[in-house]
Parts: C-alpha cells; structure tokens; sequence
C-alpha cells in the first residue's frame, strides 16, 4: 500500500473507533440515568453546579420541538436528522475530511445517531446533564448533545483555520 492509501485507512479507522466510544458512552450514561435517576430527586455535585436529573425528550435540543404534534416530530427529528447524518456522512467522504474538521463531523454524526437511536426505539431521548450556578442554568443534556457541540465546535475552528480552497481542485464541486 502506498502512503495516502495508509493515511486513509488510519482516519477512517481513528473515525470509527471514535464514533464507537462516543456512541457507547452515551449508551451506557443514558442506562445508568435511567436507572439511578428515574424517580429520584435530582442530585448536585461541586456546591450544585453540576446536577443529574431524569428527563425523557421527545423535542430536539433543549426541547425543542417537544410540542409539535407527534407526525410532526417523527418527520422532523427522525426522517429529517436520518437525511442530515446521511448528507454528513457523503460530504465527509466527498470532501476526505482530516484532522479536527474529520474529529469533529465523527463527533456530530455519533451524538446525532444515538440520539436517534433513541427516538426511533423509544420516541424520546434520555437527558440527566445540568450545569450552572444559581439561577444561570442549561438547559438538561447528555453525553450524546455534549458530543455534537464539541463536533460543531471542532468542525468550525478547523475550517475557519484552514487555508481558503478551492473545492473543484480536489475533485469535487463547489458547494
């Protein structure tokens, strides 16, 4: 094998690796939330600004969309995210994305596929992650949202980093 054939196999191996982390972490912290949180009170850490509380979402992030009739929803948060990941995945490949800007689409499409996962399983997303102080508070969260902010985060910083290319000179068209 010649080298930009091994530096592929290498990203693509390190993506995999880090959408199975991603994935099974947020599977595991959604089961033991589940288990240790559904019922109970919600419980605080370092002087209440990390708090764990059970919460189902039916919505997107933060909710949104929780109100929307439930064809609505399914359309949207299923059909529309299942599309989105889909049209993630080819750009990946199309554009042969490295470094942060690969980091960070793995990220993205790890978050958004277990949490839909969950949607099209059970037709809502375990959240349990609350951080803030006093009244200053996110909204509730889990690993998964954690994993497609940092996507985000990484994605932008790469490609706001990187030299300005023209996307016809690596094989492909421009967007």
């Amino acid at each position: 094998m010649d080298k930009p054939t091994i530096a592929r196999h290498g990203r693509v191996l390190l993506a995999v690796v880090l959408f199975m982390v991603t994935v099974g972490c947020d599977r595991i912290t959604k089961h033991l939330a589940s288990v240790t949180l559904d019922g109970e009170l919600p419980r605080s850490y370092v002087s209440g600004v990390v708090r764990l509380e059970y919460a189902e979402n039916t919505g997107a992030f933060l909710s949104i969309g929780a109100s929307l009739p439930e064809s609505t929803r399914t359309l949207l948060l299923e059909f529309g995210v299942g599309l989105l990941l889909l049209g993630i995945a080819w750009a990946a490949f199309k554009y042969q994305l490295r470094g942060r800007a690969l980091l960070g689409v793995t990220l993205i499409w790890a978050g958004g596929a277990s949490n839909l996962f969950d949607r099209i399983v059970s037709g809502s997303v375990v959240d349990f992650i609350n951080v803030g102080v006093g009244g200053l508070r996110t909204g509730i969260f889990n690993v998964a949202d954690v994993a497609i902010f940092l996507g985000v985060v990484l994605f932008a910083t790469a490609r706001a980093n990187s030299p300005s290319v023209d996307p016809t000179e690596a094989g492909g068209t421009a967007p």
